[in-house]
């Protein structure tokens, strides 16, 4: 029996695991991902995805996250919606259009996210993008993606910005540093703080958010790195991760970003899905198993119009079992004071 897809109705993925019935290579007439295919720019998408209950339950199993918001009811208009960072990897994993995902083995460098609206259950999404820009440092290839989430009625829900490494030994990159030109991301705090779990008037300056415990399962992370679609890499494959020069599989940066809107969306609640900002430089592997804590400092309140201000923050993820820090970064949001 031949496998037809219904074109009316938009699979939950990037692409339609299902064609595997008929379809030997599922990754036929797609390029080898590696620095010399690139066209800068280059066009990846569109792609329409439906957030159904399965994508959103499925997200919640990979990140730990059983919000009422995702799962019963939110404060927009009572509707369900769906996670922060929901589309995050699949605007990530948009250049598996054009690429053979199962031949990449790279490296998620940075991560930086707009937050415009939050998307609802049901609602039919349009992802595209593409490659902006590639350059080379320190022997490595980078190449740079923008893209964007739209709804049915056009809204932005998300936006997107990040860098990749396309191919390296992910095994030999550590310790690569949180150092831009203006600021660095040092995870630490002053003696004696004022730990808070959510933001509101009194939110000031040296605030720091009270840690967020996870622990990634290679389950979680196997299926947040795609195996549904029988995609095979440094994250949910342990023979891969060995060529990779890992011990064991390792968390995908992209994973670790939506731990970090977790923690985001629990501080600014609803306003974070609709002026939320943050970027993120992932710096060190993260195996999967090994304890983390998520957390941040607040390092900027500015009052606006409106009764409403604008909190800014340095945030991180550090390991629980050497206290080194594999994801760095900066996040923003502006949110009604009373």
């Amino acid at each position: 029996m031949t496998y037809s897809a219904d074109a009316t109705q938009p699979w939950r993925d990037l692409t339609d695991p299902r064609r595997a019935a008929d379809a030997e290579d599922l990754e036929a007439g797609l390029k080898e991902p590696v620095f010399e295919n690139l066209d800068i720019p280059e066009a990846l998408g569109p792609v329409t995805i439906t957030v159904d209950d399965h994508k959103i339950k499925r997200f919640s199993f990979t990140q730990d996250d059983y919000s009422p918001w995702y799962l019963e009811a939110s404060p927009f208009g009572g509707d369900r919606i769906g996670q922060p960072a929901l589309l995050g990897n699949d605007l990530v994993q948009l250049f598996t259009t054009r690429y053979r995902a199962s031949k990449t083995v790279g490296f998620h460098t940075e991560e930086q996210m707009w937050f415009d609206s939050p998307v609802k259950l049901g609602e039919k999404v349009t992802m595209s993008g593409s490659y902006t820009e590639a350059y080379e440092r320190r022997g490595q290839g980078y190449v740079v993606m923008e893209a964007q989430a739209v709804g049915e009625d056009g809204r932005s829900i998300v936006r997107h910005r990040g860098v990749e490494i396309l191919r390296t030994v992910p095994g030999r990159i550590a310790g690569r540093g949180s150092d831009t030109p203006q600021r660095k991301v040092t995870g630490e705090i002053p003696a004696n703080p004022r730990y808070i779990e959510k933001v509101d008037a009194e939110t000031r300056s040296g605030d720091v958010l009270k840690p967020l415990p996870k622990t990634v399962t290679f389950e979680q992370t196997a299926v947040f790195s795609r195996i549904g679609e029988y995609v095979r890499n440094t994250h949910n494959d342990l023979e891969i991760a060995r060529t990779a020069e890992l011990r064991v599989p390792i968390v995908q940066g992209q994973q670790q970003f939506g731990l970090m809107a977790e923690l985001m969306a629990k501080v600014f609640g609803a306003a974070w899905f609709t002026g939320g900002w943050m970027q993120v430089k992932f710096i060190t592997p993260l195996e999967v198993f090994d304890p983390i804590e998520i957390s941040g400092i607040v390092t900027n309140v500015t009052p606006e119009s409106d009764s409403r201000q604008k909190v800014e923050l340095e945030v991180w993820v550090r390991r629980a079992s050497d206290s080194r820090l594999t994801a760095v970064g900066w996040a923003s949001c502006t949110y009604p004071t009373k």
